[in-house]
């Protein structure tokens, strides 16, 4: 008994320099819901300082990680070059969106930074994983911490809905998920989904029962990317919550999610696994569906943030097809990834500008605009472009490189699925031009009566919108420059 408890404790102790970047994060947590506790209400920007000291703090120490790979706590956390740069941008978003939260909400919020350090430790355990149990832990962390942060500035009946609605619609998913995780657990003795005691347990097992346990598991994994049909709480939610926590929820999470789930699919799709050839199908049908049904919901949509929302989805599926594009090299996917979270910050940093300005999320608010804010207007059509995927964005290179490589997996397996999925890429591609146009058409070519007092100029948040369009621009020009970094 001595001698396995000085066992675990040895690993414990050399587990923690691969664990540093998430011990600064325990700790910033701590010290954040310490100070606003007790002197957040004389410092007001204190906790938010302590919040970004402890994200530059992370930051530091995944860049010192970049070049190491290794495995710590008895296999269950995992370093290597994808997972610490999916990290590097997931600790970029939060940052963002703590400045987005600071600038629109200024006053006596010191809890807040506390919740989004959660969400952040949460999202980097489901980067760093392999372990089933560590990834629901991660899951939860998220989602608890999103609950909060969605409820946490309600004051209307329609934002107090949408935080219920989420909470409830999370709650289920993770119970659901849970039972499947105990059934795996039951049938393999094992929740390391890559090793190969996991995977001979599963190949022994009922296939009725298997499948059963991980549909289940499934669900929870659905529920934070929002694929069809775990998606139904999203537009309501995106719309419901401040500007700012849309933003947080329709990027960063879906990075560590989508993460978590190509791992998955490289584990079992060179097993003999019967279900790693229904991991494909369902895979498929899954992008295929959320593709569609996002895209073509947007179509229908008057209100900015809620036609955000279905494009969203849209972009989870295709974020879903990115997985097939992970075949010898990660990069493929993290630089869409990356193209991802850049664009859609900068679009909903538009949005709530354009919020503040109108008192309005709708499209028909943006009439006549583009002649008073020319800046502004240009740049959310650059990024209008890239979402659509044209030339010369970021979001172009980005979907060029993943239909390039599904295209080759085509060629390679001659399989219908990955041409079916090519072709509904393509396609919603096309349709996405159709509603996300709305925004320069209104603002360019459309004429309104409405007469607004005043207009501000540029404020420190559209200013980061404006840096992040330039660099979906120079990405697009210049891939090379991104490519070198994630080399």
């Amino acid at each position: 008994m001595n001698f396995n408890l000085s066992t675990i404790l040895d690993q414990i102790i050399d587990s923690v320099p691969l664990f540093k970047p998430e011990l600064t994060l325990v700790i910033g947590f701590i010290i954040c819901i310490l100070t606003a506790l007790f002197v957040g209400s004389r410092w007001k920007n204190l906790v938010f300082s302590i919040f970004v000291l402890t994200l530059a703090t992370a930051s530091y120490d995944l860049c010192k990680q970049l070049s190491t790979t290794g495995t710590a706590f008895s296999g269950m956390w995992l370093v290597d070059a994808f997972g610490t740069q999916a990290r590097l941008l997931i600790v970029f978003g939060s940052l963002v969106t703590g400045l987005f939260i600071q600038r629109r909400f200024p006053n006596n919020n010191g809890d807040v930074y506390s919740i989004l350090l959660a969400a952040t430790l949460g999202m980097h355990v489901l980067t760093s994983t392999t372990n089933w149990l560590m990834a629901f832990i991660g899951i939860e962390t998220v989602s608890i911490a999103s609950y909060v942060l969605v409820g946490y500035f309600s004051k209307t009946k329609t934002q107090s809905e949408a935080a219920m609605k989420y909470a409830l619609f999370g709650s289920v998913c993770a119970a659901v998920m849970l039972y499947g995780l105990s059934l795996l657990y039951g049938l393999t003795g094992n929740l390391d989904f890559q090793s190969p005691q996991h995977l001979q347990g599963l190949m022994a097992a009922p296939q009725t029962i298997i499948t059963l346990a991980l549909v289940f598991v499934f669900v929870g994994i659905g529920f934070k990317l929002s694929f069809v049909p775990f998606h139904v709480w999203s537009p309501d939610v995106y719309q419901g919550a401040p500007t700012a926590i849309t933003a947080f929820l329709s990027t960063v999470p879906k990075v560590s999610a989508i993460l978590l789930l190509t791992r998955l699919y490289q584990a079992w799709s060179s097993t003999d696994f019967y279900f790693s050839e229904l991991t494909v199908y369902v895979l498929v049908v899954v992008a295929i569906v959320t593709m569609l049904v996002g895209n073509l919901a947007a179509l229908r949509q008057s209100d900015s943030k809620r036609m955000m929302a279905y494009s969203s989805i849209g972009h989870t599926g295709f974020l879903v097809m990115a997985i097939f594009a992970y075949q010898d090299t990660y990069n493929y996917l993290l630089f869409y990834s990356i193209a991802y979270v850049t664009m859609n910050l900068a679009a909903f940093l538009f949005i709530d500008h354009l919020e503040q300005q109108t008192g309005s999320t709708k499209l028909r608010a943006y009439a006549g605009l583009g002649k008073k804010m020319p800046a502004l207007f240009t740049a959310f059509t650059l990024l209008a472009v890239s979402l659509i995927g044209l030339p010369p964005t970021i979001g172009f290179i980005g979907k060029l490189m993943v239909f390039s490589a599904v295209f080759d997996l085509y060629q390679e397996t001659n399989a219908l699925p990955i041409l079916l999925l090519l072709i509904v890429g393509a396609l919603t591609s096309v349709i996405s031009l159709f509603f996300y146009f709305r925004i320069p058409l209104y603002a360019f070519l459309r004429a309104t009566d409405t007469v607004y007092e005043s207009y501000k100029g540029p404020t420190i948040l559209s200013l980061i919108g404006y840096a992040l369009t330039a660099l979906t621009i120079l990405f697009g020009l210049f891939p090379s420059l991104l490519f070198d970094l994630l080399a």
